[in-house]
């Protein structure tokens, strides 16, 4: 294995905070440009996907989810969640990539010098490490931090913003808040696992943008009522029996044993601000220079969805996955004096 920088004080060139599709991209290549590099993962490798629905189909077709120009090979036209997290270890053990797992990033700190002070702690040691590195790029995704309805009880133990798969929901009471693909995707399997569902939606319509294999199956579970749906409805209170909803025939309360918060997740703007960078406050985002991804702090970058804030259904994979490339190449520009 590549050796890893455990608390040297030799500086790294580049940190990559996150081993998501885009820190991976990244640490690719930065292998490829010689540079000393190290990926620390607060989780498990491509942390977000592992976390995404247990039988979760992509959109996009399996060449889409490429990096580093390995093939992604599988015979179906649009690959499943447990496909992906097979091809990213396939990338990382290809490539060799230097990667620390289940230790979180805590601290970021620019110093006068030009260096970076990256602290982190390992599962299972008491005391952090510290790592000096010339660059830093935060590839920390945009899934870990849901957006929050800010509805009295969301934060009750039979309420989440996540959903992983439908069997403990067999002969529960469902209410879903949303009406975009997680929620309709959700609901569906829900329903076919033997759960009553409910969708509370506060605009006319389901979201456009939903998978078209899904949209009209779920359209049609609403039509026949297996599934019931409210539209241009709110919810205003969640209690541990119910959830009240105000819509256009005047409030109500549902009766639900469970409450899905399908509301979408932003970017943890966090370890960005602790080194100094100017954050965006309307956009949720760190400010930075979109042709190369720096921040307002001088070799703080950025990969993947972290540059959207709360826009975070802008960035995906396929897009994403190409972030990297050119913020290495940019670092390694400066490190080499080109």
């Amino acid at each position: 294995m590549t050796p890893v920088n455990n608390g040297s004080s030799t500086p790294l060139d580049v940190v990559i905070v996150g081993a998501g599709p885009a820190g991976l991209a990244a640490a690719i290549a930065a292998k490829r440009c010689g540079l000393d590099a190290l990926v620390i993962e607060k989780g498990l490798l491509v942390n977000s996907l592992q976390h995404y629905p247990t039988f979760m189909v992509f959109f996009t077709t399996p060449e889409l989810l490429e990096i580093g120009g390995l093939p992604f090979v599988t015979p179906y036209e649009k690959p499943t969640r447990l496909e992906a997290l097979r091809y990213y270890r396939r990338v990382t053990d290809t490539f060799d990539l230097p990667i620390e797992l289940g230790e979180p990033v805590t601290g970021l700190i620019a110093h006068p010098d030009g260096l970076f002070a990256v602290t982190s702690t390992p599962k299972y040691e008491a005391d952090p490490r510290e790592r000096l590195a010339r660059a830093v790029v935060v590839a920390t995704g945009a899934y870990d931090v849901p957006n929050e309805a800010g509805i009295p009880g969301e934060h009750l133990p039979h309420v989440s913003h996540y959903y992983h798969e439908a069997h403990p929901y067999y002969r529960q009471r469902v209410v879903i808040v949303g009406g975009k693909n997680s929620a309709a995707e959700a609901a569906l399997e829900l329903h076919r696992a033997g759960a009553a569902v409910t969708i509370v939606h506060r605009h006319a319509a389901l979201g456009e943008s939903i998978k078209y294999w899904v949209k009209p199956d779920i359209e049609n579970r609403i039509a026949e009522g297996s599934v019931r749906a409210y539209f241009n409805t709110r919810v205003t209170e969640i209690t541990a029996s119910d959830v009240a909803v105000d819509g256009p025939d005047g409030p109500r309360r549902e009766a639900a044993d469970a409450v899905l918060l399908m509301t979408g997740y932003r970017s943890d703007t966090r370890l960005a601000a602790m080194a100094g960078a100017q954050i965006n406050a309307s956009a949720g985002a760190p400010i930075h220079d979109p042709e190369t991804f720096e921040t307002t702090v001088p070799n703080l970058f950025l990969a993947g969805a972290v540059v959207a804030g709360r826009q975070s259904g802008r960035i995906f994979i396929e897009n994403g996955r190409f972030h990297g490339e050119v913020v290495i190449k940019e670092i390694a520009r400066r490190l080499k004096g080109d």
